[in-house]
């Protein structure tokens, strides 16, 4: 008999970064009229807790995707909002030593509602607790018939007892209450923005029929450790761009020799191409000329990441985009031959006034081989907002390329990307320029000590600095960063900043949707 192999027509699987697009198009399908999710939100949920997100495919068609995070019962069965306990929809509340599984958000393509893609989102996130030995599933249901109700039924309360009673129907508890869920009281203000259910949620429940009580920790696959090298180096003059070019190279290899995972180059250490510029420019001049030089710049790194297997945070280089403006850029160039670029969000009032360089409007995570990785461009370490937005989006380490002309403008980036890897319990890794170039205006002199820096904690450094170099001195400071140390500390450190944020009280809210 001759057999017919063919690939399944529907499957349930854990998402990737690969379906954010997929998933922000289905929630607009399943729900017209609301804002989506943003692409940074749906990358944190990921990144948080990769585990707990599952997406449904039917004919290689994205058609089903719910969130989900861990979170300790005190928080589950408090009285919370849907912004306060997902951390603002980035899952940014995940606690690896929880026991409850809390649903965020399920969306369903009106178009295959008979293929029950809900049931088996819910029956996941159930197999999930199982797995992972946990109480159970608690999230917040929408009551969607309560505005039609109201005057029969005037408070969310009446009204869910109206549906545990049988006295009426709700699309979605009922169906929920089909899947094995029990309400369990009302959470008032949960989602301001749904309308129909008056803003409020119905707490649904499932207890798991499989747990067994236990004082261990809940057992999570231990990351790897990653290696990073700072690039401390010297602004010199040249007589050729060849002779700039194997000077980066050098540095490529010996990063390379070390295994490093991550190099990263200083802020703006491109500035070395003005000497081979005939005359001396206006500093508006410069940076023009300095533009120019990006094509062969970004296919240069790019070029020696692949060859060297290398991850290349390319310090910062002026770019011109598409409108005209010079904005400065650090471009990232990873081992598989990617390229991501991250432009710098705040110049500072001297980028501005000789080089009008202007700012750039988004920040996010840039996906590696390591995880998501995040880059802060000197100034912009500090203002904590940014590194926050970074941390809610997965990224453990964040690179820092600076450039500062004297000991008090390193000692402001050197003390806030401290601050940073303690507030977000990360590592930020700076590198910066040291040396003189004469004949270029505003970056002819230059001062650094970089560093790897860590939280200040028990699992660290005594005091918080994995590797620094000697100040001025050309060279690279070299790390092992653990990232199960990070995990460790945001379980149960000394201090928990990520965890014990109030979200009750206050958040971030970002213009861009990005």
């Amino acid at each position: 008999m001759t057999q017919t192999r063919r690939s399944a027509k529907l499957l349930v699987r854990t998402a990737t970064l690969a379906d954010v697009s997929a998933i922000l198009d289905l929630q607009e399908r399943a729900y017209p009229g609301w804002d989506p999710d943003t692409p940074a939100m749906i990358r944190g949920q990921i990144a948080n807790f990769p585990e707990g997100q599952f997406v449904v495919e039917y004919e290689g068609d994205l058609v089903g995707w719910c969130a989900s995070f861990i979170i300790d019962e005190d928080a589950a069965f408090s009285r919370h909002t849907w912004a306060s306990i997902t951390g603002g929809g980035f899952a940014a509340r995940h606690d690896p030593d929880g026991d409850w599984v809390y649903g965020m958000e399920v969306a369903v393509d009106p178009s295959r509602r008979r293929l029950r893609i809900g049931q088996r989102l819910y029956d996941a996130r159930k197999a999930l607790c199982e797995e992972w030995g946990l109480k159970g599933v608690v999230f917040g249901g929408r009551m969607a018939g309560f505005r039609r109700k109201r005057k029969q039924y005037p408070t969310p309360q009446d009204y869910l007892d109206a549906v545990v009673s049988n006295e009426l129907r709700d699309p979605v508890l009922n169906f929920q209450m089909r899947m094995g869920y029990e309400p369990a009281g009302v959470l008032n203000g949960y989602l301001p923005d749904d309308k129909d259910s008056g803003g409020a949620a119905a707490r649904m429940v499932w207890r798991n029929p499989m747990y067994v009580e236990s004082n261990g920790p809940v057992n999570r696959p231990t990351p790897n450790t990653v290696r990073v090298a700072a690039i401390q180096m010297a602004m010199r003059s040249m007589e050729t761009l060849k002779e700039f070019e194997r000077n980066v190279e050098y540095f490529v290899e010996v990063c390379s020799d070390y295994r490093a995972d991550f190099c990263v180059f200083p802020e703006m250490f491109t500035v070395a191409l003005l000497a081979l510029e005939k005359r001396k420019l206006t500093p508006e001049e410069s940076i023009a000329a300095l533009s120019r030089h990006t094509p062969r710049f970004v296919e240069l790194m790019s070029t020696l990441a692949v060859r060297y297997n290398i991850n290349i945070v390319g310090g910062s280089h002026p770019t011109r985009t598409d409108d005209g403006d010079i904005q400065n850029v650090a471009y990232v160039f990873l081992r598989d031959g990617s390229v991501h670029a991250q432009e710098k969000i705040h110049p500072t009032p001297n980028e501005r006034y000789w080089w009008n360089i202007k700012g750039g409007d988004a920040v996010a995570t840039i996906p590696t081989d390591c995880g998501p990785v995040g880059v802060l461009i000197c100034y912009d370490t500090e203002f904590p907002e940014l590194a926050r937005r970074l941390a809610d989006e997965g990224a453990k380490i964040i690179f820092a390329p600076y450039a500062t002309d004297d000991r008090g403008g390193h000692l402001r980036v050197r003390y806030c990307a401290h601050a940073r890897a303690i507030e977000n319990q990360l590592y930020v890794v700076t590198a910066g320029n040291v040396g003189n170039l004469p004949g270029v205006e505003n970056m002819d002199i230059n001062y650094a000590q970089s560093a790897v820096l860590t939280p200040c904690d028990f699992p660290f450094a005594r005091d918080g600095i994995a590797a620094e170099t000697s100040e001025n001195v050309e060279t690279i400071a070299v790390a092992d960063l653990h990232l199960d140390d990070l995990v460790q500390a945001r379980r149960s450190g000394t201090v928990r900043n990520l965890r014990d944020r109030r979200f009750d009280l206050y958040r971030i809210v970002w213009k861009d949707r990005g």
